[in-house]
């Protein structure tokens, strides 16, 4: 065992006994034994943590600054415990760089990838180490909605064999609506909590003579990926995950008949011209950045939005979170009894290069303040289910992660999962095509055709 004392977040290694954690990393970033950490899981781990002195741990990945100093913050408590050296890299091309270095022999230990596609296709080619069934059964035991992580992180290898692959680590929400809470208060209207309810508050904005929805699918070259993920949902709350897993990979074509009916539910809430601000015409048209900002208008030109988490980036400079701003979680039907599915995306961690000191590292990731560190510095969202939730950076963040913990299922961005030509092609173009009036069964047929071209 060793003496680390910590300054920022530089090291200094000592060869005698642990000592007192607050005494020996009071240069941390947040001194252990202080504030909402689990420190005391911490220090059962430093204790019995390997010596790792001398040996090092590079971990690559798209994470640029400021997020890239957060993670480097965290490493030093790894560091701290076991001597070694945790290095992080980020890059803006990391997705290219990645498959370089690993084909040339020079991959870093781990690496984040973005999203699971590019992770699947190195382990197809040996370029990745298997974690093992136990990490399999730790992500089961500790993850909300556990089973959805692993396969997500689960890949054939070379000879087409499933593993373990990937760790998810840093994950965001897409099943949210945004709202103003004073307009729903002035109205009289209560947080829907099912679909159902969902529907039938829309139907009463409506009657009220008021607007439910602004919605916008406008992104430059990239219109219509809004839709994508407003289809993705509602593949989630009206067929069984493994539905969605078929139609992702093409097992289930694009036009099949549960398909043509997710696009519909879409066109429920988006074709109908009191349903959305501007009529349904100005769906398409209108910047997906511009549409949630007629949640603040006086009066106000709509009540709903649904966006991904990030979509309070676009809102007004003095809109007031949880006072101007709120949100609601995406519901579930509550007569197709199919739980409390969450669509969202993420980064997962894998070996390029397998250690002793690498697979400490992993293992270090376990221990929920590994996760909490990272929760108060920035936008950090977990599955793990042993985190204490006070210790997130706001209350915008704590309730997404509530919401992940309440989920049966997640399931990542699906336009992501498919092929470039599908998810960041005809399915974008799809989706403007059927908000312009096009029938769903007529625009499922032209993707799925776009999808036959690619095999």
């Amino acid at each position: 065992m060793k003496r680390v004392f910590l300054a920022g977040a530089g090291l200094v290694a000592a060869g005698v006994g642990l000592a007192p954690l607050a005494a020996w990393a009071e240069g941390a970033v947040f001194a252990p034994g202080q504030g909402p950490f689990s420190w005391d899981g911490y220090e059962a781990w430093a204790a019995n943590a390997p010596d790792l002195s001398g040996q090092s741990v590079t971990i690559s990945g798209p994470w640029l600054s400021p997020e890239s100093e957060y993670f480097t913050n965290l490493l030093a408590y790894f560091n701290a415990a076991t001597g070694a050296e945790a290095v992080y890299a980020g890059s803006d091309s990391f997705e290219q760089q990645i498959v370089i270095d690993a084909e040339a022999g020079s991959a870093p230990n781990i690496a984040v990838f973005p999203q699971p596609g590019l992770a699947a296709n190195m382990a197809a080619d040996g370029h990745l180490t298997p974690l093992g069934p136990d990490w399999a059964q730790w992500v089961t035991d500790n993850y909300a909605a556990g089973p959805s992580w692993v396969d997500l992180g689960t890949y054939p290898d070379a000879d087409g064999n499933p593993q373990m692959y990937g760790f998810f680590y840093n994950v965001n929400v897409k099943s949210l609506v945004w709202y103003n809470p004073e307009n729903f208060e002035d109205a009289g209207y209560d947080v829907p909590q099912t679909m159902e309810e969902l529907r039938a508050l829309t139907e009463t904005i409506v009657a009220d003579g008021e607007t439910p929805w602004c919605i916008g699918l406008g992104s430059g070259a990239a219109t219509g990926w809004p839709a994508t993920d407003w289809v993705e949902d509602m593949m989630l709350r009206t067929q069984p995950p493994e539905v969605y897993d078929g139609w992702v990979t093409n097992q289930i074509p694009f036009d099949d008949d549960r398909v043509i009916g997710a696009i519909e539910e879409f066109g429920w809430f988006a074709r109908n011209d009191d349903n959305v601000a501007g009529g349904a015409g100005a769906v398409a048209s209108t910047d997906f950045r511009d549409s949630p900002k007629g949640l603040f208008a006086a009066p106000p030109q709509c009540y709903m939005h649904r966006q991904a988490s990030f979509a309070s980036a676009f809102f007004p400079e003095d809109v007031v979170m949880g006072q101007d701003a709120d949100f609601f979680y995406f519901p579930a039907y509550a007569d197709k009894e199919l739980g409390s599915p969450v669509l969202g995306g993420g980064t997962l961690m894998a070996v390029t290069d397998p250690s002793d000191a690498t697979m400490a590292f992993l293992d270090f990731l376990r221990l929920p303040v590994a996760h909490e560190i990272m929760m108060a510095q920035t936008g950090f969202l977990t599955p793990h289910t042993g985190v204490n939730l006070d210790a997130y950076n706001n209350d915008t963040l704590r309730k997404q992660g509530e919401i992940l913990l309440g989920a049966t299922t997640f399931r990542f961005d699906g336009s992501d999962l498919m092929p470039g030509g599908v998810g960041a092609g005809s399915f974008w173009t799809g989706m403007v095509d059927y908000a312009g009036g096009k029938p769903a069964a007529d625009v499922a047929a032209e993707i799925q055709d776009s999808w036959d071209a690619l095999k």
